[in-house]
């Protein structure tokens, strides 16, 4: 593997037939006048390394008597001009401008601070506090404990003292130890042991805590970042998953922090110049590699779209190439990936709902509760929603029959004539029983003109066998027809194939035989290299994607990156297409990891113009009681938002207020 301050890791060098002097007379003459020659300055800067750039600086004041970066700022405006006098600083100074940015004003920028203190190494560090003290006159450590407070500010205080042991310093005898204090210090007991997370995150090195996250793994059947999710909260959170991710690979850390300064509505600017900044010299090759495998696009591609003007081509020139799409990994991307499945692999998640079965239950009262909500003039909305979001699936089914039973009235028939739109849709779809609803949410995206190809690939990929078995039956019971020959006639073609082969509940269970996923890897890796018959192989990929369980396929992906090099999603991506593609792209979401298969579904359901109702419905209705906790968890942490914030957004009302409350909290 790679390390960091590996020189071919940059997209940035030193300019062959350097002249300082000539340079530095280039850029005058792009100044001088009327308007600048703004390529000319970008170009060139954006050539020579920082060493290189230092040495114009002194060569320019001695030639013209002025501070080039003054003149600079003098000539170009906005996002430009930050991005230009960034890359004219010398990194410790950009990082003590960032994090003098980060602390002065009203609120403080938490996520700068933890991004530039945990990917540093130590001599970076030291630099940084000595660029910052002589910048600005003061203590950097004392700057950042007057802003901020807890165990947040303890964590940061650490990691500025720049003390963490050298990469090769591995304890072997100490491995097992930590991994064991850092269970016991959160998942073993109530409350978490911060100091000791704080001692051992701050201190060990690299290559020891990799291997302790290892250990950790197994004692705890959860990967560390699972862990810190569950027991931390807030900034502190972030400040520790964002550590553990730098320790597991830098690059991939940077990666998903571009991926989040671009995607959604607007650009965080800053976020984006300081990393393009900052690694252009250091490691910007293998985050490309590592952009590409996480997100299925290139950085090039994603500043393409997402920025225009000189600041777009500066940008596009420290990114330094676009990777084409579907070639292989550079070896350490494939490390990245194989392990990738191996953590999935190994995570038992505690999957967790948002709504649970009402202590004092008593379906008499709630019916005679509902009952008088409903009767006479005008429908007292806040009552039906504080009892079917507050009871569980079964409680609402007793409540449904003892209706019946105690009334002589059909629960449904009374909601759906006094709730209307979405309010109603979403009220009754908590009330039916699971398979009812699954089974009503697959004939509404059959009916009418066109087909809702996405809701049917939700459905089918991320139900268990005895989930879909049931809903056929309901499907059969409401709809006098089974599902199988409702897909038959509304789909045609290798869609229909899976959807069908899907529909038949009958996926494997039980644990992995690896022989057989190290032969099923083989046939995935020969399918694509003859992939002149291309229906051949999507047959074959086909029959393994849709019969295996879980478990076997992560090992099957995960065998496919060690033997071929490459990744199963990207060849999916790169050979198959249209709703073929879309089932198959499903499958391996939901094998690598589910809950964010549908955090990724509910954003963009909510995303851009328009929000996609019956998505929203559908996804908040059937996972409140198995993941949903889950799925805001790894919202949050791909979207750098809430579940919460995004329903309070795009949603209105009481149907706001009953999603809010299966939602079940604000991370």
């Amino acid at each position: 593997v790679a390390k960091p301050c590996d020189p071919l890791k940059g997209t940035i060098a030193d300019q062959p037939d350097f002249d300082a002097g000539s340079d530095a007379e280039a850029l005058y003459n792009a100044m001088k006048g009327f308007g600048s020659d703004k390529e000319a300055i970008l170009d060139l800067i954006t050539s020579r390394s920082n060493a290189q750039r230092q040495e114009i600086r002194a060569a320019y004041k001695s030639q013209y008597g002025k501070d080039l970066i003054d003149d600079l700022k003098y000539e170009l405006t906005g996002k430009f001009e930050r991005l230009i006098v960034g890359l004219m600083r010398p990194p410790a100074y950009h990082d003590a401008k960032e994090i003098k940015d980060a602390i002065k004003g009203a609120g403080t920028d938490e996520k700068c601070l933890i991004e530039i203190l945990t990917s540093r190494t130590n001599e970076q560090i030291h630099n940084l506090v000595a660029a910052y003290k002589d910048a600005y006159g003061r203590d950097l450590e004392e700057d950042v404990i007057g802003d901020t407070s807890g165990h947040f500010k303890k964590m940061l205080i650490v990691l500025l003292q720049g003390t963490r042991e050298e990469d090769d310093v591995v304890s072997e005898d100490l491995v097992e130890q930590d991994a064991q204090d850092l269970y016991d210090a959160g998942e073993a007991q109530w409350g978490t042991d911060e100091a000791k997370f704080i001692m051992l995150l701050g201190n060990r090195s690299v290559t020891h805590l990799q291997l302790v996250f290892d250990e950790y793994q197994k004692i705890a059947e959860s990967s560390i970042e699972d862990s810190i999710k569950s027991e931390l909260s807030g900034d502190f959170e972030r400040l520790m998953l964002a550590v553990v991710q730098c320790i597991r690979s830098k690059p991939m850390y940077f990666a998903k922090r571009l991926y989040k300064s671009m995607k959604g509505l607007g650009t965080a600017d800053n976020t984006l110049i300081r990393i393009m900044v900052s690694r252009s010299e250091i490691d910007m090759l293998d985050i490309r590699e590592c952009f590409r495998l996480r997100y299925e696009k290139s950085l090039y591609n994603m500043i393409q779209d997402d920025t225009s003007g000189e600041y777009k081509r500066t940008l596009l020139n420290l990114c330094g190439g676009d990777d084409d799409i579907a070639g292989e990994f550079f070896p350490e991307a494939a490390q990245i990936a194989y392990k990738m499945w191996e953590i999935s692999a190994m995570t038992k998640v505690q999957l967790r709902g948002t709504v649970r079965p009402y202590q004092n239950f008593d379906p008499a009262s709630d019916a005679q509760a509902l009952r008088k909500a409903m009767k006479g003039f005008g429908t007292d909305e806040d009552t039906i929603i504080d009892i079917v979001t507050h009871r569980s699936n079964a409680q609402r089914q007793e409540i449904r029959q003892t209706f019946k039973s105690l009334l002589g009235r059909e629960l449904m028939a009374d909601l759906k004539s006094e709730l209307s739109k979405n309010l109603e849709r979403l009220i009754l779809g908590l009330m039916m029983t699971p398979a009812e609803f699954d089974a009503k949410m697959m004939k509404k995206a059959m009916e009418g003109a066109g087909t809702d190809e996405h809701s049917l690939i939700e459905i089918l990929v991320t139900r268990s066998n005895q989930e879909i078995q049931e809903m056929c039956s309901a499907y059969q019971n409401a709809y006098k027809k089974s599902l199988e020959d409702a897909i038959a006639s509304d789909t045609s073609g290798k869609f229909k194939r899976i959807l069908i082969s899907l529909a038949q509940g009958a996926r494997e269970e039980g644990p992995v035989d690896m022989a057989r996923a190290l032969e099923d890897a083989q046939v995935s890796v020969l399918a694509d290299a003859c992939n002149a018959d291309s229906d051949d192989m999507e047959d074959k990929f086909m029959s393994i994607l849709c019969t295996r369980s879980f478990p076997h396929l992560r090992k099957v992906f995960q065998e496919f990156v060690r033997c071929s090099n490459k990744d199963f999603e990207q060849i999916i991506k790169k050979e198959m297409s249209g709703d073929f593609k879309n089932a198959m792209f499903a499958i391996v979401r939901s094998v690598k990891n589910q809950p964010s298969y549908f955090a990724d579904r509910l954003y963009k359901a909510m995303k851009g113009l328009g929000t996609d109702d019956r998505a929203l419905i559908r996804i908040m209705v059937s996972r409140s009681e198995i993941d949903l906790f889950n799925i805001r968890k790894e919202f949050k942490e791909t979207h750098d938002a809430t579940l919460h914030e995004f329903i309070q957004g795009d949603t209105s009302g009481d149907y706001r207020k009953t999603l809010l409350i299966i939602c079940g909290g604000e991370d």
